[in-house]
């Protein structure tokens, strides 16, 4: 399966590119049932996943829309990556129901990869729990799939997430957090099981603005990475800038 950046993947990070742009000027819908539709547009340095590079450590368009009603929800995200075709079209659906302050998350999760390669699309189940409590918010999350990437066989991925808000402005502007994840992911076959993480600050800014700067690493080897990602590199630690603007 050929992984590699090309012509055509540059080509499609500018369309990409380009509907993030389009996606900015259209206005968040609302109206007195709670239906809401919402998006967000992000630019990234890299195209991290489980803190590994899927676009061979080429920069990624990312634009998203989600639909909410009530404790319901859905999605659909787009990225520019090195698997497949070059593109790749995530779809979601799932509910989150509260009790005090948790907020329960369970939800399907469908990766697909347009064109000819459909036959790595695949599926996850979402479990997970946050936790809000102050300025400080902690999460857990499990992903499932019975067959990822139609390659690993069953695999599952459980992670741990820690937030902190600072609670004040930086030079008037930016709101400043803090926040990391620790994650293990496992595969039934053709790849290693391995541990990942990260920790980054973000600055909110302009109300529907975003910066974050992050760090990633994995405990995978250059051999491991190969054939999990289907470069030696993927998998290296990495400081990786995003923006994101939210309409």
């Amino acid at each position: 399966m050929d992984r590699g950046c090309n012509f055509m993947g540059s080509v499609k990070l500018g369309l990409l590119s380009a509907a993030l742009v389009a996606g900015l000027a259209l206005p968040a819908k609302a109206d007195d049932t709670k239906l809401t539709l919402t998006g967000s547009a992000t630019i990234t340095t890299d195209y991290m996943f489980r803190s590994i590079s899927n676009t061979n450590q080429e920069p990624a368009a990312q634009p998203e829309f989600d639909l909410t009603y009530g404790m319901f929800y859905a999605y659909i995200w787009g990225s520019n990556t090195a698997f497949g075709d070059g593109i790749e079209l995530d779809y979601g659906i799932g509910i989150t129901p509260k009790w005090k302050n948790i907020t329960f998350n369970i939800a399907g999760l469908y990766y697909t990869y347009p064109g000819d390669n459909e036959n790595i699309s695949y599926f996850e189940l979402k479990t997970g729990a946050s936790w809000t409590g102050g300025a400080w918010t902690l999460a857990v999350n499990n992903y499932w799939s019975p067959d990822n990437f139609q390659f690993f066989g069953d695999s599952n991925a459980i992670e741990g997430t820690v937030g902190y808000a600072l609670g004040h402005k930086w030079w008037n502007f930016f709101s400043p957090s803090l926040s990391g994840t620790v994650g293990f992911q496992s595969y039934d076959k053709n790849a290693a099981d391995y541990t990942y993480w990260n920790a980054g600050l973000t600055l909110g800014f302009l109300d529907h603005w975003s910066a974050d700067i992050r760090y990633y690493d994995t405990t995978y080897d250059d051999a491991e990475c190969l054939a999990q990602s289907g470069g030696r590199n993927n998998c290296d630690a990495r400081a990786v800038g995003t923006l994101k603007a939210t309409f």
